[in-house]
């Protein structure tokens, strides 16, 4: 009877134990539940006029509230919930920290067939990043990017991932915006847009 009893325990042990492990290493892909994204998506018709009226001039980050905004001077056109790399406090020093940059970039160009959907590049790192990971003796690390939170090949699969977004931070230091924020995005900026950054 105690061997049964050892043995039942050292089972239930165990599995609590793998449960948590698991829990842990894929918590932050559980998805964002859709009532908390309040985001009300533009109809293509709308998408024509904000690019003849009120074009997008500048691209805003805000790491600590999770949001970029599409500004057109002054004024904020759209705003979307965004995921950051997996250590998000700070500026981005090094390949591999997992932090998303902060400062004034341009968004130079874009990828229609990235890994993740489609993506606009941000021109990390600058003058000043390269000098600083060079004093550190370290690679200052490249390509972020904003992009999808699905893949192409997820979402031909389940479309309906087309509105994901995990509920954590979980990118290499890249913005991550919903697919459907994405097209979004895509239709509304430019290359060469100036985009801002703020922890």
């Amino acid at each position: 009877m105690n061997k049964k009893y050892i043995f039942f325990s050292i089972v239930i042990l165990t599995l609590i134990l793998s449960a948590t492990l698991i829990y842990e290493k894929f918590n932050h892909f559980i998805p964002t539940a859709e009532a908390s994204i309040q985001v009300q998506n533009f109809t293509d018709q709308q998408i024509k006029k904000i690019r003849q009226t009120t074009p997008i001039s500048e691209v805003k980050v805000y790491k600590t509230e999770r949001l970029v905004k599409l500004m057109h001077g002054d004024q904020t056109i759209q705003t979307y919930p965004i995921r950051l790399g997996f250590t998000p406090v700070g500026h981005k020093v090094q390949e591999g920290d997992g932090k998303t940059p902060e400062g004034q970039y341009i968004l130079d160009w874009r990828n229609p067939n990235s890994v993740f959907y489609k993506s606009l590049h941000v021109s990390y790192p600058n003058v000043q990043d390269q000098k600083k990971a060079q004093r550190l003796g370290v690679s200052p690390g490249g390509d972020i990017m904003i992009h999808g939170s699905a893949t192409t090949a997820q979402i031909q699969k389940l479309p309906s991932l087309m509105r994901y977004l995990p509920r954590n931070d979980w990118t290499w230091g890249c913005i991550a915006v919903r697919n459907v924020d994405m097209d979004e995005i895509w239709n509304l900026v430019d290359d060469g847009t100036i985009i801002t950054i703020y922890p």
